[in-house]
């Protein structure tokens, strides 16, 4: 019998120097390396991104040339402090950022976006910036603006970074200028999110959802009999069993940046009665707990509806399909993972 625990009852409290200390890849991506990074043949541009992530890793840890040694011989610098990975949902830039991260050797940060946002929130800008001066490189997954506060912020945390010497590393799945489309009144932000573009060189990675490349469709729904059985028959460890509707108001009261350590210590969730969500805010914020289950590969088992049908069709055609789509992909991928260590 698995040992039952419940998200619901967990209110994780995080230190600042707990915070500041989780900045690293997910165990996900814990030995990843560029070697381990699998090029898609039919996508040259997989390829060409390892090439270009290759020799800024070598510029990471170089100090900046000066005197005789800036005017005769010293290797290129990039044109700009960053490397930004454009790229759908699922072609390997988390891979590839993370394998940058493995390669520098110097002092260095890797966390979401929201994480980084959240950063601030815990330790006020000034005190990010500082800390973050000290970092040979920072990276920042997932990178998408949500609001115009996210945009002022950002834009000006990169900027003082990129003049401090610090080199930068994002992902994202839409290009620099373009951040903030359909999401608010982005053209009133051109100067903040142009201050963002103009720290980052692009490398476009194509490709297909590696994620659906010659897996099975998504389990089909089952009901809460058929869950139960999964549950009694799973023996993988701590099983965090939830009410999916309970789940969702317990989120609110759980800042995200402590998301990561809800979910300590559990190997499975299961969750009773999934359900389509309706409001944008709650929506968003269950993105950020599909992040971090996907972060640690913890397998999903529900009843109810299918991952497919977790956002309205409003929601998958709005300025913030990209995340419900990303999300979809993930939830699904785990609740492959499911039926199997269930099965």
């Amino acid at each position: 019998m698995p040992v039952i625990e419940h998200l619901t009852q967990r209110s994780p409290k995080v230190s600042v120097d707990e915070l500041l200390g989780g900045f690293y890849p997910s165990p996900r991506f814990g030995e990843v390396s560029f070697d381990t990074y699998r090029p898609d043949p039919q996508q040259p541009s997989q390829a060409a991104a390892v090439t270009t992530l290759r020799e800024f890793a070598g510029t990471v840890d170089e100090p900046s040339p000066s005197g005789l040694r800036k005017l005769f011989g010293a290797r290129k610098a990039p044109s700009r402090a960053g490397i930004y990975l454009d790229g759908g949902f699922g072609v390997g830039k988390t891979h590839l950022l993370a394998s940058l991260w493995h390669a520098s050797s110097g002092k260095k940060s890797f966390g979401t976006f929201v994480e980084y946002t959240n950063l601030v929130g815990a330790l006020t800008f000034r005190k990010t910036v500082e800390a973050l001066s000290d970092y040979s490189l920072v990276c920042i997954d997932e990178f998408e603006l949500d609001d115009p506060g996210d945009t002022v912020l950002m834009s000006r945390l990169m900027r003082e970074l990129a003049d401090a010497g610090v080199k930068l590393a994002a992902t994202s799945n839409t290009l620099p200028g373009s951040l903030g489309d359909g999401r608010f009144a982005a053209e009133d932000f051109q100067r903040e999110i142009q201050v963002l573009a103009d720290q980052f060189d692009v490398a476009r990675i194509d490709g297909e959802d590696y994620r659906h490349r010659g897996l099975p469709q998504a389990p089909d729904a089952m009901d809460d009999a058929a869950l139960r059985d999964r549950i009694d028959s799973f023996a993988g460890g701590v099983l965090a069993e939830d009410d999916f509707s309970e789940l969702v108001a317990h989120l609110a009261d759980v800042h995200p940046s402590r998301y990561r350590q809800l979910l300590d210590g559990v190997d499975a969730v299961a969750w009773h009665g999934v359900e389509t969500i309706t409001e944008q805010s709650v929506a968003l914020r269950f993105v950020v707990l599909a992040d971090r289950l996907y972060d640690r590969d913890v397998p999903i088992m529900a009843s109810g509806t299918t991952f497919d049908q977790l956002f309205t069709e409003e929601m998958m055609h709005g300025g913030y399909m990209k995340k419900y789509y990303r999300a979809v992909s993930r939830l699904t991928a785990l609740a492959r993972q499911g039926s199997e260590v269930a099965g």
